[in-house]
């Protein structure tokens, strides 16, 4: 019984809401066990700085190794097996972390964590674009970030009405969450459209290989796909110092109030990452009510590099600005540009990717991230430490900022005349997503 569960589902659901269901508990989850995570860290476990970045480090290093075996496990036996397998190995790190408040308990979670992730990344995207089709993935993408949101808020709220109980309690309901959503989508994941490699082939290294070799090829084919790889290096090198450091500015340099007889961290955190949310959700509300073209758009270059320049631009502001609530709102409104571009991109870059190799090159492209995030935040770290955080912050802006001019050198695909024959085995080619992009110079 348990085994043909692993293929398929007991009663299938429609993939799009099932798509749903993923990503916004899995979203749940996490805001519920890492809201408050930092805190955790330092007065429970009682990490000190040097061990918090190495726990940052375990877990992008072991995304590192592992993000291309797993994305090819996806694209060779099952996205859904891999989604189901990466969710339960979530839990189970999140519930470890949180029910054993050692240093070596919260490693060994991170590598567990980071194995989990990158048995769920990609092949979520790959699964759902394979079961509705490329035309209706953008809509979906910008749905699901919406829905991701709307369930943060709630999230975060009950993140910091337990973690005024007990900074492990929002950790210990979060695993087991993720567990529970593991087993609901044991029972009702769809998988109609993906064709699994033939056990003869599928049981060799050399298939495994070959669709390796795919990624690769993909990648270098394609300038979309590789300008992607770029941005993805670039805003890993960024963005790990960012996420360690602007809470330490609020915390290092500014005084946080009293509101109706509360205060402290937990309070106020709490208080920031719900209003971060709600901003996040209201932007991505109107931007796609307002102008929908402009989101679901089939060469959203300078979208994406506005996106970009104002996250830039808030990164600055976290560093320069001496109000509290300026700096405050840089920070949000740095999220709420990543929350609007993060389905846009997905949308993008998946239009440039084949079915075969598609879990892949989006693993790949994780990969990527994890490298950037490895090599730029322990600089960065050491930068604020013999400086300050403002200047290791301003540096992280600069860093960013390379990312604006690849996104806005992208050209539109050319398209390919109607009456050009083809030959036999070459790809299919449709308006938006052929290889036609490049970049100037």
């Amino acid at each position: 019984m348990l085994s043909s569960l692993l293929w398929r589902p007991l009663r299938p659901a429609d993939a799009t809401r099932t798509y749903y269901l993923l990503g916004a508990g899995s979203s749940c989850f996490f805001v519920l066990a890492f809201t408050l995570s930092q805190v955790y860290y330092f007065t429970v476990v009682g990490l000190s700085p040097l061990e918090m970045v190495l726990v940052g480090t375990v877990l992008e290093a072991t995304c590192f190794l592992f993000e291309v075996p797993t994305g090819i496990v996806a694209d060779l036996w099952s996205r859904r097996l891999s989604v189901i397998i990466g969710v339960v190995l979530i839990g189970l790190a999140v519930l470890l972390q949180g029910l054993v408040p050692t240093i070596t308990a919260v490693l060994a979670a991170q590598v567990i964590w980071g194995l989990g992730y990158t048995f769920t990344s990609g092949a979520d995207e790959a699964w759902i674009i394979d079961e509705i089709g490329e035309d209706q993935v953008a809509r979906v993408f910008t749905r699901e970030q919406q829905l991701r949101l709307g369930l943060t808020v709630v999230a975060t709220v009950l993140a910091g009405l337990l973690g005024l109980v007990s900074l492990r309690l929002p950790m210990v309901v979060a695993g087991a969450g993720f567990l529970v959503l593991a087993v609901v989508l044991l029972l009702v994941m769809p998988e109609e459209n993906f064709q699994r490699t033939p056990r003869e082939d599928r049981e060799s290294m050399a298939s495994m290989v070959d669709t390796l070799r795919d990624g690769l090829s993909v990648a270098r084919r394609r300038p979309v796909v590789r300008s992607f790889f770029l941005v993805t290096l670039v805003v890993g090198l960024s963005s790990e110092a960012f996420d360690r450091l602007w809470s330490v500015r609020v915390l290092s340099d500014f005084i946080l109030p009293s509101l109706w007889g509360l205060s402290g961290p937990v309070v106020w955190f709490t208080a920031f990452s719900l209003i971060g949310t709600l901003f996040s959700l209201v932007v991505s509300l109107v931007v796609n009510r307002a102008a929908p073209g402009l989101v679901r758009a089939m060469h959203p270059n300078w979208l994406l590099a506005s996106l970009v320049a104002v996250q830039v631009v808030a990164v600055a502001g976290v560093a320069l600005l001496g109000n509290l609530w300026l700096a405050l709102a840089a920070v949000w409104g740095r999220d709420a540009a990543g929350a609007l571009a993060a389905p846009i991109r997905s949308a993008w870059l998946n239009r440039h990717l084949d079915s075969r190799s598609r879990a892949t090159v989006i693993s790949m492209n994780g990969q990527v991230d994890a490298i950037g995030q490895v090599v730029g935040g322990p600089p960065l770290g050491i930068l604020a430490n013999r400086t300050s955080t403002p200047t290791a912050l301003v540096v992280s802006a600069l860093v960013l900022a390379p990312a604006v001019a690849v996104y806005g050198r992208l050209r539109a695909p050319a398209q390919r005349p109607a009456a050009e024959p083809t030959t036999p085995g070459s790809e299919p080619k449709t308006p938006g997503t052929n290889d036609g992009t490049h970049m100037d110079g």
